[in-house]
């Protein structure tokens, strides 16, 4: 099954002019009213989820041989999903959507991500600047598109990411295991030495109190993210001893790596496409920036069990302190006030992520618009 064949984005592209005041007043007041209770249910959710999936998979040994194996992989998927649930939660939290008072946002973002080895200061500081300065080819902070020089590409062909549109052409098996270690393994690579992040701030960690990534008064608190996880870290090694290694690696390890997926699946997909626009200085304001994204629509148990992040992207980017349990009410709004600016997708995901990575390769080192290319030939 191919990708779904892209009209033109680039032919008679005119860039938004909406303020944020116009995009706020279309949306009902109710919309951006914070419940902490209402959140907390979502969290009690949530955690009963993954408390009852481990309660599944303690008894898995109990199953037939044959069916122990195909047990293990419906957990992990399960507990991925679940625990990326958790995540979204976490990250509402950095946005100050959780809650309206701020020490609840942190203390509960922190313990949230801190057990999912994600340092929450430092990461809601990095994340704060991807969402001020979206699809800004200075000053975003995560998937910042490369130039054609950047990758050594002078003199191949320039092709229009859209013009494309076979999934399985050139070198296939290639394109698969690059996306597939990219979901995995992204995440923390990107933690850890800003993969996929800005020029000014390659190799620049999450982890570091001095990091290019974080002002001198934010010091403490990036200190207080790696407390969070060095304990996340003593509880999985003291499991591991109790336990064993393998039964760490199987309940919590093989799930970790499956929210990696889901983070980086989805936040790939909300903003790498060939209708996307990437803006430069001159070009480029807030609202611009933040109507870069793709709404897709993962299915309704998937849609649900992640919170509604990657089908609400729109709306979450427009007004990123607006809870999620708003954010499909919000997004109807803003589709009839955005018109041709809204952007959605429902091609199946893994389609869309393998053409996506395969085509969306690299922009020109020139002009004030740009859109992803790729060295490709045209299908006909």
């Amino acid at each position: 099954m191919g990708a779904k064949q892209v009209v033109d984005p680039e032919r008679d592209f005119v860039p938004p002019d909406f303020t944020i005041k116009e995009l706020r007043d279309c949306v009902p007041k109710h919309c951006f009213e914070r419940d902490t209770l209402r959140s907390f249910s979502y969290v009690t959710y949530d955690m009963c989820g993954v408390a009852f999936l481990a309660f599944c998979a303690s008894h898995i040994h109990l199953l037939p041989l044959a069916l122990r194996a195909p047990a293990w992989v419906l957990y992990w998927v399960s507990q991925g999903i679940v625990a990326t649930g958790l995540w979204v939660i976490a990250h509402e939290c950095g946005h100050g959507a959780f809650s309206a008072n701020r020490t609840v946002n942190n203390v509960t973002g922190w313990i949230l991500h801190s057990a999912l080895l994600v340092p929450y200061y430092a990461w809601r500081h990095s994340h704060s600047q991807h969402h001020k300065n979206t699809n800004n080819l200075t000053r975003d902070e995560v998937f910042v598109p490369r130039t054609k020089s950047y990758r050594g590409l002078q003199g191949k062909p320039s092709t229009p990411a859209w013009m494309t549109d076979s999934v399985f052409d050139e070198t296939p098996l290639y394109h698969l295991a690059m996306v597939t270690a990219q979901s995995l393994f992204g995440w923390p690579l990107y933690l850890y030495r800003n993969a996929s992040g800005p020029k000014y701030a390659q190799g620049a960690s999450h982890f570091s109190p001095t990091s290019v990534l974080f002002r001198a008064e934010q010091f403490s608190q990036i200190v207080i993210s790696d407390i969070g996880l060095l304990l996340t870290i003593a509880v999985l090694t003291y499991s591991s001893w109790i336990f064993s290694p393998a039964t760490v690696a199987f309940y919590y390890g093989v799930p970790y790596l499956m929210v990696n997926f889901w983070l980086v699946t989805i936040t790939f997909l909300q903003h790498t496409d060939a209708a996307v626009p990437h803006y430069t200085d001159d070009s480029w304001n807030f609202v611009r920036g933040a109507l870069c994204t793709v709404d897709r629509d993962f299915g309704w148990i998937l849609n649900t069990c992640l919170h509604h992040i990657q089908d609400t992207h729109v709306a979450h980017h427009v007004f990123s302190q607006m809870p999620h349990y708003h954010a499909e009410e919000a997004t109807k709004h803003l589709k009839k006030k955005l018109g041709k600016h809204y952007r959605f997708d429902d091609t199946n995901f893994l389609v869309a992520l393998y053409h996506n990575f395969k085509h969306c390769q690299f922009i020109e080192d020139t002009g004030s618009i740009l859109f992803f290319r790729n060295t490709s030939t045209p299908a006909k």
